[in-house]
């Protein structure tokens, strides 16, 4: 059973097939009956405000996992028209399109999460995340908040790219890597690197990034990066091999991050770790090649201020080269 559902959505009738689509996923993590029927409901307004308001879109549905507490994250991208006011269109009896208006309302309702960003004539990015029970008060630290959109190629499968997150107190250490070519030999040199790192965790940033190459000589190779934010010391560490692309966004501004030219597991010219100041008010985005990298932050207004899934949900929509697998992960302080 995949974790992860891509559901194009381009009319009604898609609707009901998103959520029979979504239900066995449910079950397969052992969902309650009441559980899978509120997923229905956040899936099937969500495709049908898709095809209704905004001529289709589509649906990215992941699984969850916080605290031994399983959850699903659905993400609904459109390039639509978009609203002007998404708060007042979360209100039941509003609509735009003569319908009773109780669809993005039932959805905010039945969430564990919420959060949409919306711009008029650019389109609409909508994430709800629902957990199958109460998470636990005693969870480990978490200090970033993470959003994800990784995704093959069109009509590929598997991905070829990977990405792993590991955090504690002090420590937060993230992963993007994008095996070589496309395909299952690609997609195993990127598990095989999710693996490593994290096995070998514990260790500083360019040690884990030299385990890695060593690691990958019997696969395909792959181009990677790892950043560690440092949470005492409010600093980010970064060591990347190939064209793994990685931008801290401030108040002061958008700082690309080094990374040195080769492929792991055949050839690192250069394994460095370069060290940037770390702002808890800012952002970092780490993403594959399958993303083009000409975007800025600040040409979409209060996007920074969006949950981290959101803000992977609209720039996967927007600069993703179609040509490729693509993976962007979005970190921001939970505070």
């Amino acid at each position: 059973m995949k974790d992860l559902l891509k559901i194009p959505v381009e009319e009604i009738s898609r609707a009901g097939e998103a959520r029979r689509l979504t239900v066995p996923l449910c079950r397969f993590m052992n969902f309650s009956e009441v559980d899978v029927g509120r997923v229905a409901i956040i899936v099937t307004e969500a495709a049908t405000n898709l095809a209704r308001h905004a001529t289709g879109g589509e649906l990215l549905i992941r699984s969850l996992e916080c605290g031994g507490v399983r959850g699903l994250e659905i993400l609904a991208i459109d390039r639509g028209p978009g609203m002007a006011n998404p708060g007042r269109c979360q209100q039941d009896g509003f609509s735009m399109a003569g319908s009773p208006g109780t669809g993005l309302g039932a959805i905010v309702r039945t969430s564990a999460e919420f959060d949409i960003y919306s711009e008029p004539g650019r389109g609409t990015v909508m994430m709800s995340r629902y957990w199958a029970a109460r998470l636990p008060r005693d969870l480990p630290a978490r200090p970033l908040e993470i959003g994800v959109v990784c995704l093959p190629m069109a009509d590929a499968d598997p991905c070829g790219d990977g990405w792993a997150v590991e955090q504690e107190r002090r420590r937060s250490l993230l992963l993007v890597c994008d095996g070589l070519g496309h395909g299952l030999q690609a997609a195993e040199a990127s598990r095989e690197a999710e693996r490593l790192f994290r096995s070998h965790r514990a260790r500083p940033v360019p040690e884990i990034v030299e385990v890695l190459h060593a690691g990958l000589r019997s696969t395909r190779g792959a181009a990677l990066a790892v950043l560690e934010v440092d949470h005492v010391q409010a600093v980010a560490r970064f060591c990347g091999i190939g064209n793994i692309a990685a931008r801290l966004i401030t108040s002061s501004g958008e700082r690309n991050l080094i990374s040195h030219n080769g492929i792991a597991g055949h050839e690192a010219r250069k394994i460095q770790e370069f060290t940037y100041p770390w702002d808890d008010s800012g952002l970092l985005v780490m993403h594959s090649d399958g993303l083009a990298t000409k975007w800025r932050l600040a040409d979409y207004p209060g996007l920074g201020l969006r949950h981290p899934s959101v803000i992977a949900g609209v720039l996967h929509r927007d600069f993703q080269r179609g040509r490729d697998d693509s993976t962007v992960v979005v970190a921001k302080s939970r505070g």
